[in-house]
């Protein structure tokens, strides 16, 4: 992938070692954490892109967008779908499907696909938290720096809510029941509306 990962995850965890006799333990934990994240591989794209591979231990399921209404609760979406599709006629593809995984911790994560299979909305719930570099691509970046800007601002104490025109994310929950939704606001089919991804 990146020839200097490898490199960087040893330089860290060096001084992770280094430092733990004279740091508090706080410090010691925060370089071997860095370190591991510099050392995992890159994240395939999801958000903006193709659906996340699918991890060990899960099971996937494909959706129409009326099924993955209903099964998120989404009345109103599952409604609308279902007159969307009514009225379309038979010959007419639908706006979107879903691809449902669920993980081996029993978090369940949503990917709202176009007909071209392209992920413009995600959602997950669960007791765990998702790998969220891994579903938002390279949109990450973009919510991390979002989040430290709400959290500098004293907006935001958890994860939060990060609303801007090229990515929008709403993440929050508790330990054993974290749940989130994620969506590019411009690549949203027509007649698809940010509430259907639940």
């Amino acid at each position: 992938m990146y020839p200097y990962t490898s490199f960087c995850g040893k330089a860290v965890r060096s001084f992770a070692r280094r430092a733990a006799p004279r740091c508090a333990p706080g410090v010691a934990l925060f370089g071997s954490l860095l370190g591991a994240l510099l050392a995992a591989p890159a994240a395939h794209a999801a958000l903006g892109g193709a659906p996340m591979p699918t991890p060990a231990g899960a099971s996937v399921s494909t959706l129409s967008a009326a099924a993955a209404a209903a099964a998120a609760g989404n009345a109103s979406a599952a409604a609308r779908a279902a007159v969307q599709g009514a009225a379309s006629g038979a010959s007419t593809p639908p706006a979107y499907t879903v691809q449902q995984t669920t993980l081996a911790n029993g978090t369940v994560v949503r990917e709202y696909l176009t007909q071209a299979g392209t992920v413009f909305g995600v959602a997950w719930d669960g007791p765990q938290m998702p790998n969220l570099a891994t579903l938002l691509g390279s949109y990450f970046p973009q919510y991390t720096a979002g989040v430290k800007a709400s959290h500098a601002a004293g907006r935001v104490r958890g994860p939060g809510v990060v609303e801007n025109p090229n990515v929008v994310v709403h993440s929050g929950g508790h330990m054993g029941a974290f749940s989130g939704q994620a969506w590019l606001p411009q690549a949203l089919p027509a007649g698809v509306s940010a509430s259907d991804i639940q």
